[in-house]
């Protein structure tokens, strides 16, 4: 496995994978001397793609993602996947769409393993109410990644 570290607006971004894709992105407070000064070959496209997200011009990701996990982690990280660019659904819906209301908890649970910060997008998923329920980059992480989401002629979300 290869490591990448890139500066992002909301921390060191952390990138490892490989030929098979993906495995891992997450975020952290590190200090920016940590940022790598040569990417592997096999994550500069996921590079460029976070880069360009962040500079707000992509709303979605091609590269080849590979992460690490059970048959149903997989299957909800697929689920949220299908979770539009500015658009969030509640943990509730998300559940139904699998299938079955009586695991919410698993779901929720599911959603705070999610190894692919950003690019598989848990930080669109919220309260029934509407409100900014746990969130593994933390809650002002996911406040900032759905604003940076909502288009700029409405007013922020929270």
């Amino acid at each position: 496995m290869e490591t990448a570290y890139m500066n992002s607006p909301l921390g060191i971004t952390k990138i490892v994978g490989d030929e098979n894709g993906v495995a891992v992105i997450s975020v952290s407070d590190i200090g920016t001397n940590d940022v790598s000064l040569e990417i592997p070959e096999v994550l500069k496209e996921a590079v460029s793609q976070l880069e360009e997200y962040f500079d707000k011009k992509r709303t979605d990701f091609d590269f080849k993602l590979n992460p690490s996990g059970t048959d149903f982690q997989q299957k909800v990280w697929k689920s949220l996947l299908e979770i539009p660019y500015g658009k969030t659904i509640s943990y509730m819906d998300q559940t139904k769409k699998l299938g079955d209301i009586k695991a919410i908890r698993a779901v929720a649970s599911a959603n705070g393993k999610n190894p692919l910060w950003i690019v598989v997008p848990c930080h669109r998923v919220i309260g029934t109410n509407g409100s900014l329920t746990g969130y593994a980059g933390g809650l002002s992480r996911k406040k900032w990644l759905l604003e940076h989401e909502t288009p700029s002629t409405q007013q922020s979300l929270f």
